[in-house]
């Protein structure tokens, strides 16, 4: 993360099926909404009371992006990190527009409410590179470009 950014974690539910799409050069970008909800207890009725939601449009990017696709569904409750990015455009009938959005750093199955099996394989080492997971000597340069996503 950068200097100034400012980072988010978001807890909720998908609202649809995350869409993918490919850039002119190859790299995946998922794109999804997750809806998050505040829910109180009311002592004098006994009951749980939704709040208002508030809906989050997210951007995952490469490998990311394609996990998603491949793993989460509309509804599904996820636990979301990433940073907010604001994007600036112009209308064909030239008014500026402005929106927020989070850029997915990590995403995955909140456990709260079941249970998830994994079954995904780990990348392969590269020759002479460590077996410990917790490893982080940087991204690999595909993952380095400085795409934005197109909101």
């Amino acid at each position: 993360m950068s200097f100034g950014e400012t980072p988010i974690t978001i807890i909720g539910n998908l609202t649809a099926d995350p869409e993918i799409k490919f850039t002119n050069s190859g790299a995946a970008l998922a794109r999804f909404t997750v809806a998050s909800t505040p829910r109180t207890f009311d002592k004098d009725s006994g009951q749980w009371r939704d709040g208002t939601s508030t809906f989050f449009r997210c951007a995952a990017w490469r490998s990311l992006a394609e996990h998603v696709a491949d793993s989460l569904t509309k509804g599904c409750r996820v636990v979301v990190s990433g940073r907010i990015r604001q994007h600036d455009w112009q209308t064909p009938e030239g008014e500026n527009r402005s929106m927020l959005a989070v850029e997915v750093d990590e995403i995955g199955a909140s456990l709260r409410f079941t249970t998830v099996t994994i079954n995904g394989k780990r990348p392969a080492t590269a020759a002479g590179a460590s077996d410990d997971a917790w490893v982080t000597a940087g991204a690999p340069a595909s993952q380095k470009t400085a795409e934005e996503p197109p909101f």
